[in-house]
């Protein structure tokens, strides 16, 4: 067992430091990161991907660079004072570069837009407001005065809503598909355009709510929804990896 820190008498050990990312909630997250990158790694050798030397030189180069080291025995100072070796640091710095390697493989323009042509409906988004009160007879209240005058909407939400979207009026904003409810999601993305839905139950039942379509938008194979795209895909692929690997936390 090592010791990692001391502050005045107290030593946190190594065991000790691994129980308290457990109990704060950070040791799945860093787990799931650690195993991603390693079944890439796993993945680029069993594919036989080799990585220059010339580019592993200059990832370690800039990393050196950032962190402000420019001589050779400050690097290695920087490594002693972690404890780590410069096979470690090595390791480090190939896998990294594996793990990209593999996502630029995987991670192509062509699946990208494969991915969205197949998908589109699902980046598809509307603009929404809502209102939400405590009681199904107040909502329908509310709901017969906005037949009456559907451009009271905000102002109704402005006196009426107890969610905090009343001080805009009740505006939520623009939404994808997976925000709402399941039941609520089928009837707000398949209503037109200045449609007043509700109200519905809210899932604890202790409110209620009505909801006004402010506009909708087809999804677009834009910087964002390739940026969420490449997300998609890259989570798909090192799942199924996972499942062909043995996979067991010590």
């Amino acid at each position: 067992m090592t010791n990692l820190i001391r502050i005045n008498d107290e030593v946190i050990s190594t065991e000790s430091f691994v129980n308290l990312l457990k109990l704060s909630g950070r040791f799945d997250a860093l787990i799931d990161d650690i195993v991603k990158e390693k079944l890439a790694v796993h993945s680029a050798r069993r594919l036989g991907i080799k990585l220059d030397p010339e580019i592993v030189q200059k990832r370690s180069d800039q990393i050196r660079r950032v962190n402000g080291l420019h001589r050779a025995v400050e690097m290695n100072r920087y490594l002693e004072s972690m404890k780590v070796s410069p096979r470690e640091y090595e390791t480090y710095i190939t896998d990294q570069l594996y793990f990209e390697t593999v996502m630029d493989r995987i991670v192509t323009e062509e699946a990208v837009e494969k991915y969205f042509r197949l998908n589109s409906p699902k980046f598809d988004s509307i603009d929404v407001s809502h209102i939400v009160v405590d009681s199904e007879g107040k909502a329908k209240e509310i709901l017969a005065m906005l037949k009456d005058d559907p451009e009271s909407f905000a102002d109704l939400a402005s006196e009426h809503s107890i969610a905090d979207t009343r001080t805009a009026g009740g505006h939520i904003g623009s939404v994808l598909r997976g925000a709402l409810q399941g039941d609520v999601e089928s009837r707000v993305f398949h209503a037109e355009k200045g449609a007043i839905i509700g109200p519905f139950k809210s899932a604890d039942g202790t409110c209620f709510e009505l909801f006004m379509v402010n506009d909708k938008k087809a999804g677009s194979l834009d910087a964002d929804t390739k940026s969420e795209i490449r997300n998609i895909l890259k989570e798909q692929w090192l799942a199924a990896q996972a499942s062909e690997h043995r996979l067991e936390v010590m």
